[in-house]
């Protein structure tokens, strides 16, 4: 089996990814079974360099919230900001702390420098502006899509005026409340003032498709696109929003499913723009239903990859990655009977795997699913082999300072 399984093994490069794919996708999707991990980030930039210099991939979107990330791809393509004030105020979750992260932003600055806009990588967040505990005000979306169009139409035919939509907003705190996320009776999503918002939001997209000819012929791609992201994410907030207040015992469900609706939706339009690279937790790019524990209740969802995968068919690609250790968490050497343990026994400390070669090493065999003694790291699961178009395996996750101490040596960065 072992032996079958060698003949399969890749090194992770655009090469290779090139050979085990019928043909290059439009959207290439690179999942990551934890967060937080600068290994797997340095990878991923890595890989993606290649696939930018040597395949013509020309964005780069991440799990980060959609309307930051406008700031860095300012910086990337035009040097608007300093690398600092990009790295601080263009990504969520914390992203923009990761070294590699940063690295990934310093690389993509310094290959566009130059070069013309048609030659250029773009940077995109595609998540939501979501957070585990809260969800933004849908300020900033809706005051920037009203004032794109109260710029460039009849202000007639827009719903309300700048100052009515200021007054139904509010607050920015009353929408970021944390307890609402546990307490649906502490959100406003229902208030009167949000069901009108939803009202406005959804007459102002509607107001821009309406006027689509004269924009698309008076204004420039780049800003009619940005709009239309300002419309996704004012009427996606004000669902979520809607949601969180609903005390239905679905509710975080239903939370989960508008999160990556949201994430489709982004990742669509920027599939619609050209050749498109995505990097994201595996259960948000998988063809298989995602799900979790929250709450101490179990939740399963249509994720954004299942959604998108449904919608491009062979243009949408997905290497999930694996890993064997990452010891600082608790996480030891995979059980030989796990996925992770058959692909640990491997001489490699990263490969590609392709699915069907791993597939026919298998044989009969039906893997053990592996059990994380650590809630932020998702084993494989056995059942989603077969959605994955390959599988990235990292054999050893070293801590921060295994990394330095490895770098002053000569090693890897």
């Amino acid at each position: 089996m072992v032996t079958d399984l060698r003949d399969t093994v890749r090194a992770v490069e655009a090469a290779a990814v090139r050979e085990l794919l019928p043909g290059l996708p439009r959207l290439l999707a690179l999942g990551e079974p934890t967060h937080g991990e600068d290994t797997l980030l340095d990878l991923r930039n890595d890989l993606f360099r290649q696939l930018v210099e040597q395949e013509g991939y020309r964005t780069i979107a991440i799990e980060s919230d959609c309307v930051s990330g406008l700031l860095v791809d300012d910086h990337v393509t035009s040097g608007t900001g300093t690398l600092d004030d990009v790295m601080e105020h263009g990504f969520s979750h914390g992203w923009g702390a990761s070294a590699a992260n940063r690295e990934l932003v310093r690389w993509m600055r310094a290959h566009n420098d130059g070069r013309p806009a048609s030659e250029q990588v773009r940077f995109a967040g595609f998540d939501g502006p979501l957070e585990m505990a809260a969800a933004a005000s849908p300020r900033q979306s809706l005051t920037a899509l009203h004032g794109y169009l109260a710029a460039r139409v009849d202000p007639d035919l827009l719903p309300c005026t700048a100052k009515t939509l200021d007054r139904l907003l509010g607050a920015d705190d009353r929408w970021t409340e944390p307890a609402a996320m546990r307490d649906p009776a502490r959100s406003v999503g229902r208030s009167a003032d949000a069901r009108e918002l939803r009202l406005v939001a959804d007459e102002l997209v509607a107001s821009s498709d309406a006027q689509s000819p004269h924009l698309i012929r008076t204004d420039s791609r780049e800003a009619r696109d940005r709009a239309c992201l300002y419309g996704r994410t004012a009427t996606g907030l004000l669902r979520y929003h809607y949601a969180m207040a609903d005390p239905a015992p679905n509710r975080l469900t239903r939370l989960a499913a508008l999160r990556d609706q949201m994430m489709a939706g982004n990742l669509l339009a920027l599939a619609e723009r050209g050749p498109l690279l995505v990097h994201a937790h595996n259960s948000h790019l998988q063809r298989e239903k995602s799900s979790m524990r929250m709450g101490g209740m179990p939740l399963e969802w249509w994720g954004a990859g299942a959604i998108v995968s449904a919608r491009l068919g062979e243009e949408y690609a997905f290497l999930a990655t694996a890993l064997g250790t990452i010891r600082h968490q608790g996480v030891d050497t995979p059980a030989p009977d796990t996925v992770e343990g058959l692909l640990y026994a491997l001489p490699d400390d990263r490969c590609l795997v392709g699915a069907s070669g791993l597939a026919a090493a298998l044989g009969d065999t039906r893997p053990a699913p592996r059990v994380s003694p650590w809630f932020g790291y998702a084993p494989l699961d056995p059942a989603h082999l077969a959605g994955s178009d390959g599988i990235v395996f990292v054999k050893d996750v070293p801590t921060a300072g295994d990394r330095a101490e490895e770098a002053r040596r000569g090693g890897v960065r």
